[in-house]
């Protein structure tokens, strides 16, 4: 038996994930923007001749840290892969309940929280975006933000784990933002559209690319 998802479960479920430590931990170990340049002096010191060190020496003496946290650092900071390209059922998929799309889950291997959303923007992008209150769907079968995302892993993208990682990382964003609400919150906020949800997306998308996730 399938459980049905509302709204505000797909919601606290990536609140709590984002308020606890090792969210906090994960979100805080890496930099969003570029690193600034460094001054030229301070590059001219470190090419400067090590006394310490010697032809025979170990060249990791050099290293500020471990080797293996360089390693980390590097293939946290590759931007995750787009997904690969499936196309959506049709219009009459979209209007179907989610739980009859289950059966797409099978043998799908699991994806990082950017490629899930970025499912859940195709999912809006062509089904439609929508901000009805406390509804995941429309009758013409669009979604709002929390509905894409529930779809994309009905449809086998990601799993449950994953959808609510690929939530922590929309609320991430939205309080980059300023926004200090839930997503569902968001949505439904007067004046909002699809095009803000599309961009919302897209931002989140980015930020957790260049973080691995």
């Amino acid at each position: 038996m399938t459980t049905t998802l509302t709204p505000d479960q797909i919601d606290l479920e990536a609140a709590r994930l984002y308020d606890t430590a090792a969210w906090q931990q994960i979100v805080t170990n890496w930099q969003y923007t570029a690193v600034e340049p460094t001054p030229r002096v301070a590059v001219e010191a470190a090419e400067a001749p090590n006394p310490d060190y010697t032809s025979t020496g170990d060249w990791r003496n050099l290293l500020s840290v471990p080797v293996d946290q360089l390693i980390t650092d590097a293939v946290r900071s590759l931007p995750a892969a787009p997904p690969t390209e499936r196309a959506l059922p049709g219009r009459i998929g979209a209007i179907l309940p989610d739980r009859l799309h289950t059966w797409r889950r099978i043998g799908q291997a699991d994806i990082r929280p950017s490629t899930h959303l970025a499912y859940a923007r195709q999912v809006i992008a062509e089904w439609g975006w929508q901000n009805s209150d406390y509804r995941l769907r429309n009758g013409r079968g669009a979604r709002c933000v929390c509905g894409g995302m529930l779809t994309a892993h009905r449809l086998g993208y990601g799993s449950a784990d994953t959808m609510n990682q690929a939530g922590a990382w929309i609320l991430t964003e939205l309080r980059h933002q300023g926004w200090t609400g839930l997503i569902g919150s968001w949505n439904r906020a007067p004046g909002r559209t699809a095009s803000d949800a599309l961009g919302l997306i897209d931002a989140t998308i980015r930020r957790a690319s260049h973080a691995g996730q």
